[in-house]
């Protein structure tokens, strides 16, 4: 396995100087205990010009960061557990046209809920959810912790969130709790993943977690990503403040020591950054690393296209001037946007502040590792917008 390419930021340009103020102010924020510690990865052209540690891996030990922590990455295994299902696609295991149904018969006959002055009615469904309704988020799901909706509050009651279940048993209650809304009528972000996960079980025959092991992991060379971390890498976990900097409640993330009976498509992967900085460059590659090739560069142009078009998005985790592709936020305009970046960009995040985009147009991808929960969306933007400020050819 080669590690990935190394190269001066002028080399690729990027400005030294301005690499500097990012790491900068990323330093003055640790300084300030608003974050524990980071690790930044950029790359353009294929290498890799600024990879650092900064802060402190435990902020409760005092253990310093270091370039091979293991985070939790949370909605960024997404892309991963997306990816995954194209490759069933490209071998001819599915469609995406295809009904939820056909592979996982609980999600046959599903009621819509519909709330009105407190009341709620359901409805039968006016088509069925489909593969690709998984992968862009329009299958009429949604997420207990994105509102209050009767539908909501019944996710939480069940607690779909519940890693004690296994993925079969987690398909099953959430199968039985009435949809959000209408299948493709509305991207809401979801659950969807989740099923996704599930229904790769099926197709595959094996655990969704033995599937990326085999197809994903092993061949692009992921060797720390997976849903639990081994006694002997626990020293190597990131943490956050045991409390929020910012509100002084007490910060809940889960335990990745623990082996937990679901292993969320959506959202249980642990991952260090050169790992992940491998799948983008996958990725930036169009389906290939190393020699090795799991989808074509067409499939890796269809995942990142939007398929959204019409179709209105609830909530404001897409902003202006964006769309969904499969698996991953798509840039559609290069204005519109409080963030910079070109049209084309793809990127997505997790809960607990992890972060990443890939810029075709500028052969550019960085990605940001943190566990701050509750600061992830100041994060965000901010570590966008310093790394566009250091791209000056």
């Amino acid at each position: 396995m080669n590690l990935l390419n190394f190269a001066s930021p002028a080399e690729v340009g990027l400005c030294p100087d301005r690499l500097q103020r990012l790491l900068a102010v990323l330093e003055g924020e640790i300084d300030s205990d608003r974050l524990p510690g980071a690790v930044a990865l950029v790359a353009r052209r294929g290498k890799v010009a600024l990879f650092e540690a900064l802060g402190l891996q435990n902020p409760e030990a005092g253990t310093p960061m270091t370039r091979d922590a293991i985070f939790r990455i949370y909605s960024m295994t997404k892309p991963v557990v997306s990816v995954a299902a194209m490759m069933l696609m490209e071998q001819g295991q599915l469609l995406l046209a295809e009904p939820v149904a056909r592979y996982l018969p609980e999600y046959a006959n599903q009621k819509v809920a519909l709330e009105r002055h407190g009341k709620l009615t359901l409805h039968t469904a006016e088509r069925t959810a489909t593969v690709h309704d998984l992968l862009r988020h329009t299958a009429g799901l949604t997420y207990e912790f994105l509102g209050s909706a009767e539908v909501q509050r019944q996710y939480a009651a069940l607690q779909m969130g519940s890693r004690d279940r296994s993925n079969a048993e987690f398909s099953q209650a959430l199968a039985g709790i009435a949809l959000m809304h209408q299948p493709g009528s509305i991207w809401e972000y979801s659950r969807a993943t989740d099923v996704l996960g599930r229904l790769i079980e099926v197709v595959s025959g094996q655990t969704l977690g033995d599937y990326l092991q085999r197809n994903i992991f092993l061949p692009l060379g992921m060797l720390d990503t997976g849903f639990s971390v081994p006694e002997a890498n626990h020293g190597r976990i990131a943490e956050p403040f045991a409390h929020d900097p910012d509100g002084g409640v007490p910060m809940r993330v889960f335990d990745p020591r623990r082996v937990a009976a679901m292993q969320s498509g959506g959202g249980g992967l642990m991952s260090t950054a050169l790992d992940y900085a491998r799948f983008l460059q996958f990725m930036r590659n169009q389906g290939e690393l190393d020699g090795v090739r799991l989808l074509s560069p067409h499939t890796v142009n269809f995942m990142t296209a939007d398929h959204l078009g019409t179709i209105p998005a609830s909530g404001d985790l897409l902003p202006p001037g964006h769309g969904f592709g499969l698996g991953f936020a798509v840039r559609t305009a290069a204005g519109m946007s409080p963030v910079p970046g070109s049209a084309g960009l793809y990127y997505w995040g997790g809960i607990a502040g992890t972060t990443f985009f890939v810029d075709p147009a500028q052969d550019l991808y960085a990605l940001l590792m943190i566990q701050a929960p509750n600061q992830r969306d100041y994060y965000r933007p901010l570590f966008r917008s310093l790394v566009y400020a250091a791209l000056v050819d």
